[in-house]
């Protein structure tokens, strides 16, 4: 026989010794319950859910339902993201299974599904006093031969409870608590800021955009100083993405020793105060629309003319930026929130941080009597009280 025919053979040999092992695996298994793909959880109204569980152990968090949305009770009730609840149930929901694998609880532990072992735990929970358990699923372990991972209903039924089926699109739930909290504390635009001003125990500053242009000027800057122009940048748009690591209810441990407030073009002002604790940096803010002129609603002004569009604008602007101000204090008051390090330092610069001493030019040197003269003796100044002048009448 050639040494072509017995290669031949060899591989045919090899894929019928695969192919045995993958049917006595299928075979020891239950046999498959629906022949086609089947949603995992199935009637479930997102209505009647009063809380959500996530994760197990010290790492496991609430999402609790509060009026028209949830909060986030491990962060002291702090407004969760609605958008981030609706794709945590939209992903549950889109789990589909593609084969039943076993209704023994022995098995459970092996396959990685059990809460102790889990890669990924939610807990859909009924608003009674009870908070007993609505339904829920728990992502184990990758299949071994395949592409799918086990996945497992939770239910209060344990017959349901206990089956464990392969799903090829386990959704992945990244991420604690803050992976549902909007983290993005203030957003203003560069060119809507009109002047910054920061204080601490050392005094205080204020920086300013030149009228017509968007460079940067200091206020009262000292004779024979000038502006470091980036890090006066930098302090300048500290507000223009300012956002959070932490937060948590504010304590009266804090020393806040040191403010940022901003001002916009539009009157609102943005007021920081902040603490500095175990090498962390903590803000709290509030907002405020300092234009209290008062606004009329109507299309006709008080000496009977239709007002213009741009005017009728202008008075929607007013209006709403007045009403994101009291929004903004609203949501704010009472939390303290945890600043980045390189942030932080845009938020607390001192004055000495953004100037230094102005390089002299050659008029100004020439107009110095103390300035040395390249290649001169270096004689002692005139204002020297060891110097002894020799009198008009010392003849030598």
């Amino acid at each position: 026989m050639s040494n072509k025919k017995l290669t031949i053979l060899g591989i045919v040999a090899v894929v019928m010794v695969l192919w045995a092992v993958v049917q006595s695996r299928i075979s020891n298994r239950p046999g498959a319950e629906p022949a086609r793909p089947v949603y995992l959880i199935q009637g479930f109204d997102p209505s009647g859910v009063d809380s959500i569980i996530i994760g197990t152990g010290e790492a496991a968090f609430t999402l609790k339902r509060r009026q028209n949305g949830f909060v986030v009770v491990n962060k002291d009730n702090y407004p969760a993201k609605t958008s981030e609840i609706n794709s945590l149930i939209t992903k549950c929901l889109e789990i589909q299974t593609s084969e039943f694998v076993t209704d023994n609880p022995a098995n459970h532990e092996d396959l990685e599904v059990t809460e102790e072992k889990a890669r990924s735990v939610v807990k859909f929970m009924k608003a009674d006093p009870n908070s007993s358990l609505l339904t829920g699923v728990i992502i184990g372990k990758t299949e071994e031969l395949g592409q799918g991972s086990y996945v497992r209903l939770l239910s209060s039924d344990s017959a349901s409870s206990n089956k464990v089926y392969v799903t090829s699109n386990a959704p992945w739930f990244g991420g604690g608590a803050m992976n549902y909290i909007d983290q993005e504390l203030i957003t203003a635009k560069r060119e809507d800021i009109d002047s910054v001003t920061a204080s601490s125990l050392n005094g205080q500053y204020t920086l300013k955009t030149k009228e017509g242009s968007q460079d940067i000027v200091l206020e009262n800057i000292p004779a024979g100083k000038k502006l470091k122009s980036s890090e006066a940048q930098n302090v300048f748009t500290a507000l223009t993405s300012l956002r959070f690591e932490d937060v948590k209810k504010i304590s009266s441990d804090m020393a806040f020793e040191k403010q940022y407030m901003c001002r916009l073009k539009d009157s609102t002002v943005y007021a920081l105060r902040i603490a500095q604790k175990e090498d962390k940096t903590y803000v709290s803010c509030v907002a405020e629309f300092t234009d209290k002129t008062p606004v009329e609603k109507a299309s006709v002004n008080q000496g009977g003319e239709v007002e213009s569009e741009e005017e009728l604008k202008k008075k929607e602007a007013k209006l709403l930026a007045r009403d994101n101000a009291i929004k903004f204090t609203a949501k704010h008051q009472g939390s303290v929130y945890e600043i980045a390090d390189w942030k932080a330092k845009n938020l607390t610069k001192e004055l000495t941080d953004l100037i230094e001493d102005e390089e002299k030019t050659e008029e100004n040197a020439a107009a110095d009597p103390n300035a040395m003269i390249p290649g001169a003796i270096a004689l002692p100044k005139v204002e020297d009280a060891n110097v002894v002048t020799p009198e008009a009448n010392d003849v030598p």
